[in-house]
């Protein structure tokens, strides 16, 4: 990390390297800066904003994956519960995304993403002596994911009401 000064104010740059098979392809640094005027170390104050990013980032999700970008109705009431309804799928799909084991809790889950790949299947119900079962194509990229998910889910005791 370095830190400078810049209109008076913190300017902190952190360096990360790329890992995997990115590295590989491009072995050069990224660069991430910010400005601040709060007090702390530079390790400190950088945690707070990627902290702080990840939120920003959950609330564009919100807007952007469950449909919060466009209000239907003028009335408040319809718009309420269109938000109470967008908050709980929200929060659903972030559940059962670290519930089902798909991504860790330390990463962002999207909303869009895990719709496409987890609610939208590909595939059909299939009744077999009295035993449903779920039927995707051969090649489907998601399906031991979404086999893997449904099992672990189905694993968990239940709360009780």
């Amino acid at each position: 990390m370095a830190e400078t000064t810049y209109k008076g104010r913190r300017l902190i740059i952190r360096r990360t390297r790329l890992i995997g098979d990115q590295a590989e392809l491009n072995p050069n640094w990224r660069y991430f800066g910010f400005v601040t005027d709060l007090e702390g170390s530079a390790v400190e104050l950088d945690q707070f904003h990627r902290n702080r990013a990840r939120i920003e980032l959950s609330i564009k999700d919100l807007k952007e994956g469950v449909g919060l970008e466009h209000i239907l109705s003028g009335k408040f009431e319809a718009n309420s519960a269109w938000l109470a309804h967008g908050v709980l799928a929200h929060s659903l799909i972030r559940q059962a995304s670290y519930l089902g084991e798909i991504t860790p809790a330390e990463s962002m889950v999207i909303a869009r993403s895990f719709r496409r790949n987890f609610i939208s299947i590909v595939g059909r119900l299939v009744n077999r002596s009295v035993k449903i079962t779920l039927r995707t194509p051969a090649r489907w990229p998601w399906a031991k994911a979404v086999m893997s998910t449904l099992s672990t889910l189905r694993a968990l005791e239940p709360i009780p009401i």
